[in-house]
């Protein structure tokens, strides 16, 4: 008798082989590093710069995109990080001016990128789909309890809204255990991460410590990568210089924002020799040719 785990990875081979190939295809990488765009906090937002508006934004975000991809990062992904405290649906306000920064820095943009808004996969979706983007990053799946209060999502309804966009191409990268928050189901991160393989179609899973800049532990990469051999599985937060070899002994790739920072201080500017010392390393794991 085939064990039920077994059954499923037979199963769904053919989907498992078609998944594991878009990593290549969109950033030409099998382990692949995305550098976070920390957008400044953005209009309508508590701690937004009135005085330097939105002109600010798009210079500040104009020297990070220049310094990650100085550096030689794979990928850059957009987010509104600084919008604290966080909100769970974003207001026009924030994707006009998202989109905005996004369009007058894609001249600039030399590698794929991506965006995250914090936390609407719809609003993610569109404005990537508007500007370019091939991915996004989202808590698409699962409720949670936390600093926002209780958290529900709804896949079901941002896949139907890719669709009905024509958006199937940006892949959607889920983010299986969120940050700020505790799972309300209880239910192991290897269950959690089959299930929304398999009922909500995730193109690749992110994997987080408990807040942004918190190291991931490599138990829970392991245990996701266990469980979904041919979906990309991503180290999501924490991951620096000098852990990432161990991380993507398990993991597809890395998200990566605050290691890339001045002073490894989230909020600040990306500093280019942050990122080139970091790169090394990744180059030296990847035996990248020199």
């Amino acid at each position: 008798m085939v064990s039920g785990r077994r059954a499923y990875r037979r199963k769904h081979i053919d989907k498992g082989a078609f998944q594991v190939s878009w990593l290549r295809d969109v950033f030409g990488k099998d382990k692949v590093i995305i550098g976070m765009a920390h957008l400044p906090p953005l209009p309508g937002t508590p701690l937004y710069d009135a005085a330097r508006g939105v002109e600010g934004i798009i210079e500040r975000i104009h020297g990070d995109v220049e310094a990650l991809q100085s550096g030689g990062i794979d990928a850059v992904m957009f987010c509104n990080e600084n919008d604290r405290p966080y909100t769970l649906k974003a207001g026009p306000e924030t994707a006009a001016t998202m989109a905005r920064v996004i369009t007058e820095v894609r001249p600039a943009l030399s590698v794929p990128f991506g965006v995250d808004v914090l936390w609407d996969p719809v609003a993610a979706i569109a404005i990537a789909h508007a500007t370019g983007g091939v991915f996004v990053r989202e808590v698409f799946t699962g409720a949670y309890a936390g600093d926002i209060g209780i958290w529900n999502t709804n896949a079901g309804e941002a896949l139907r809204f890719r669709r009905q966009i024509g958006a199937e191409r940006v892949k959607l990268l889920y983010n299986i255990n969120a940050e700020f928050a505790a799972p309300l189901a209880a239910r192991g991160l290897q269950q959690v991460a089959q299930t929304a393989v398999f009922s909500s179609l995730a193109d690749g899973l992110c994997v987080s410590g408990m807040m942004t800049g918190s190291e991931v532990d490599t138990e829970s990469l392991m245990a996701a990568k266990r469980s979904v051999r041919d979906v990309p599985v991503f180290a999501n937060t924490g991951v620096t210089a000098e852990n990432v070899q161990e991380k993507l002994r398990y993991a597809d790739g890395a998200i990566v924002g605050t290691h890339l920072k001045e002073g490894g201080i989230t909020w600040n500017r990306v500093d280019p020799e942050r990122v080139k010392r970091f790169m090394a390393a990744v180059h030296s794991v990847r035996g990248d040719a020199a």
